[in-house]
């Protein structure tokens, strides 16, 4: 049995009934059922409808997400969650760069290295060069005055949480965004990139081996192992290449508003809902979800 699950952006609710009951009846589902009002809806179908991308195509230009996955086990266990442009909505190293002077530079090379046109180590190195000399003290800055975090970012994560979830931040970026980062959404634990600093400076390097794409799938495991759970009972979240290692590895793996090469490799593509839509996709009602 799969389940088929429409989303939308809570922020602009546009998900209407007859929506709902139109794909219900056309790929002969079972009843459907609403997990929030004119949000997200869910129903059953026996097998993955032909015309699955065809109608996700459609409904994406009405702001319409559409997931189909078993239903088997949406419940996960575990969270796997990239932090830049995901769980924040912000880049934290065009960041630093903005404020060095080299912003449309660096941005530019983060944008090839998120669509997979540059090798992530790589690329990481060349950018933290470009911050030399940089005082450590704008971090602190860049946390208080540019920082945004996504929506349905904390909501995600106290709910699985309470479900007896384990949570994991993990992240191409820096420890010292990923730790305020995770102690402000409740993450059970964290994992990123060392800064060198010395005399209060970024030495332009970055402490070795580099936590990129192969690094995010051996966490995936480490950790699932530890838990004495499968990679099928893990969701992981992400936008960018160096996600998709973890993405195709875990049970569930969601491409959130993420670069088109990106989610172009995913079963479940998440383009107008919020980090909530993590929970819709699981099966949790708005009702049961905890945290603000």
């Amino acid at each position: 049995m799969y389940i088929v699950t429409l989303l939308t952006d809570p922020a602009k609710p546009c998900l209407d009934g007859a929506t709902v009951e139109a794909l219900r009846n056309a790929w002969g589902g079972g009843a459907a059922g609403w997990l929030a009002p004119d949000v997200a809806a869910e129903f059953p179908v026996e097998k993955v409808p032909a015309n699955r991308w065809e109608i996700w195509e459609e409904l994406q230009a009405r702001g319409v997400d559409l997931v189909v996955q078993p239903d088997a086990g949406r419940r996960k266990k575990m969270l796997l969650a990239d932090m830049d442009s995901t769980m924040i909505e912000q880049e934290c190293i065009d960041e630093l760069a903005d404020v060095a002077g080299v912003g449309e530079h660096v941005a530019e090379i983060t944008r090839r290295a998120m669509n997979g046109e540059l090798e992530f180590e790589g690329a990481l190195r060349e950018r933290v060069a470009l911050l030399r000399g940089l005082d450590a003290g704008v971090i602190e800055q860049v946390l208080a005055e540019r920082i945004s975090y996504t929506p349905g970012g904390a909501e995600l994560i106290a709910t699985m949480r309470a479900h007896g979830a384990h949570t994991v931040l993990v992240s191409g970026g820096f420890t010292a965004f990923t730790r305020a980062v995770a102690a402000h959404l409740g993450f059970d634990e964290q994992r990123a990139n060392t800064l060198h600093i010395e005399d209060g400076r970024l030495t332009g390097t970055v402490a070795e081996p580099i936590l990129g794409r192969e690094a995010k799938v051996a966490t995936l495991r480490e950790v699932a192992a530890r838990l004495g759970i499968g990679t099928e009972d893990v969701i992981a979240v992400g936008d960018g290449a160096n996600d998709l290692g973890m993405l195709g590895l875990a049970g569930a793996g969601v491409a959130l508003h993420a670069k088109r090469s990106v989610a172009a490799q995913c079963d479940i593509r998440i383009n107008h809902g919020d980090l909530t839509a993590l929970l819709f996709v699981q099966g949790y009602t708005q009702a049961e979800f905890g945290g603000a």
